[in-house]
């Protein structure tokens, strides 16, 4: 798995809104900042955090688009990118997107997440 191919499996496993989807791709010491400015740390508070999303926003449909690579290497990687999301919550319509920072490290032969910030679009 290169790192670009990282970016497809995230984006699919989150869309599957199951946390055994999301699961292998995250690192034991992430540490994931929400556009609230909620901030999570390590792969437990993580799963709450994500479980409690799926629980509460059903059909979402989730993109990620203008990816940038800021550096490729051997052991890690950083991108920023948009992210937009929609679904419904207590029966209605919402929707959200943003600007994100990750930062994947490759780990025991994959990539996985070990540092994200997602900020809204003002």
């Amino acid at each position: 798995m290169s790192p670009s191919d990282f970016i497809t499996a995230y984006s699919a496993a989150l869309a599957s809104q199951s946390w055994s989807q999301v699961s292998p791709l995250i690192h034991p010491d992430a540490v994931v900042t929400f556009s609230t400015g909620a901030v999570h740390i390590g792969a437990e508070a993580i799963r709450i955090a994500y479980e409690r999303n799926f629980s509460l926003i059903k059909s979402e449909d989730y993109r990620m688009s203008d990816v940038h690579w800021i550096d490729t290497g051997a052991e890690v990687a950083i991108y920023t990118f948009a992210y937009h999301w929609r679904g419904l919550i207590d029966g209605g319509s919402a929707s959200g997107s943003g600007r994100g920072t990750a930062v994947i490290r490759h780990d025991n032969g994959q990539w996985r997440l070990i540092a994200e910030h997602l900020t809204r679009i003002p």
